[in-house]
């Protein structure tokens, strides 16, 4: 059976800027058992602590795309961060606005594979971690990754989101 479009744009993605996992090895899109919509749900499927999971949040700022990439352990301080990044209105997203601007789901966006690059904020708490999870494109595909590779792979900046 031939992946998802997406999980292949990811997989793509990640093979063309050659992305390393926690361990240096190459980093592959696994596919779960299962669909995980939460980041609850992609730790225990996964073994790891919530906090390692990389939650892919799309905001609307200021009617422009905004990758948020959280630790799973909290949440966004949508206040905070406009305030940070100078924007005026941060809300999030529709599913429409979403799809349109990565070609993914909620629950399966990824912080890459998307139509054009975004706008990206990588969560510093995330450097806690030897290896974060984040989404491949659909929602029961994860890669591991790490912090640096984060930020390397998406040009996202680090900040406190929460």
């Amino acid at each position: 059976m031939q992946p998802h479009p997406n999980v292949q744009a990811v997989q793509r993605a990640l093979d063309d800027a050659g992305a390393r996992d926690g361990s240096g090895g190459a980093s592959r899109v696994r596919l779960l058992p299962e669909a995980v919509h939460t980041a609850a749900a992609a730790a225990e499927a996964l073994g790891v602590e919530v906090g390692a999971i990389a939650n892919s949040l799309i905001f609307d700022a200021d009617d422009t795309p905004l990758l948020v990439l959280t630790s799973g352990a909290h949440r966004v301080d949508t206040a905070g961060l406009a305030a940070a990044l100078g924007i005026t209105r941060l809300r999030r997203a529709t599913p429409e606005f979403v799809r349109t601007h990565t070609g993914q789901v909620i629950g399966g966006v990824a912080p890459l594979g998307h139509p054009a690059p975004l706008r990206t904020v990588v969560d510093t708490a995330l450097a806690a971690y030897a290896e974060v999870w984040a989404a491949g494109g659909v929602p029961q595909a994860v890669f591991p990754t790490t912090y640096a590779e984060l930020l390397r792979l998406t040009a996202g900046a680090p900040a406190e989101v929460a």
